[in-house]
């Protein structure tokens, strides 16, 4: 929850507006919500902005990359709570931002500091949170969004296609998931000899310890016959990431 509360704090301070609106923007609310649990749930913040007198609000769900199970889940909770009020304020919801130049560039920054650390690696896996397949199949268009946030974060990085990689982590149960897998991915990359493994996750912008665990690469290579190969995190998040 700190990291969210940190991000909520940054967007207050960088949100640019024009010179003579700056005065009425001195009054501008930013606060945060969680999608799941208490007491920063969705209702109790939107509620809490209204008894604090505004009457119109924004809502930016923090995935880069719209997904029905994610993006929509946010804007359906914030719009179930306006469901019985008398009075409800104006609210407006942010759309994805997964090919906004800014958060493009932001990613690279995050590689480029990895690469000036650690060396250039053979190969740069770029993993998104996995969705079912089924969902795509249904018309989601989170898959789209999540290749084409891998193709333009390589073209500006400048590197060669086949040194870079867009995988899905986290799946469950029997049905098919969004492929190619990243556990999977990485162990592949070994079998073939690929000795430095550069690893990120662009669709989170706070920590979760649950992403982290899943991309705890070592312990992908228990299954590899090739123990040589190492690797390098990228931070997953953007939290770090000053505003320029």
């Amino acid at each position: 929850m700190a990291p969210t509360k940190k991000l909520a704090k940054v967007f207050a301070r960088v949100i640019e507006v024009p010179r003579l609106w700056w005065i009425i923007l001195m009054a501008l609310i930013t606060d945060y919500a969680m999608r799941y649990g208490n007491p920063t749930s969705i209702p109790d913040q939107m509620q809490s902005l209204k008894a604090r007198g505004c009457s119109q609000i924004v809502v930016m769900p923090l995935y880069p990359q719209y997904a029905a199970s994610t993006t929509a889940t946010v804007n359906d909770e914030v719009f179930k709570w306006a469901l019985d009020l008398r009075w409800q304020p104006a609210i407006r919801t942010v759309p994805p931002w997964h090919d906004s130049p800014v958060y493009i560039k932001a990613l690279a920054a995050d590689v480029r500091a990895a690469v000036k650390k650690n060396g250039k690696p053979d190969a740069l896996v770029v993993s998104f949170h996995g969705v079912p397949k089924s969902y795509h199949m249904a018309g989601d268009p989170y898959h789209c969004q999540c290749l084409k946030t891998a193709r333009l974060l390589r073209e500006e990085l400048g590197w060669y296609e086949a040194s870079f990689h867009a995988t899905f982590q986290s799946r469950f149960g029997s049905e098919p998931w969004l492929q190619p897998y990243t556990d999977k991915s990485v162990v592949a990359l070994a079998e073939q000899g690929v000795k430095h493994v550069m690893v990120m996750a662009p669709g989170f912008v706070a920590d979760c310890l649950e992403t982290l665990d899943e991309l705890d690469i070592p312990s992908f290579m228990r299954n590899s016959s090739n123990m040589a190969a190492r690797r390098s995190p990228i931070s997953p998040v953007l939290t770090t990431v000053p505003p320029e």
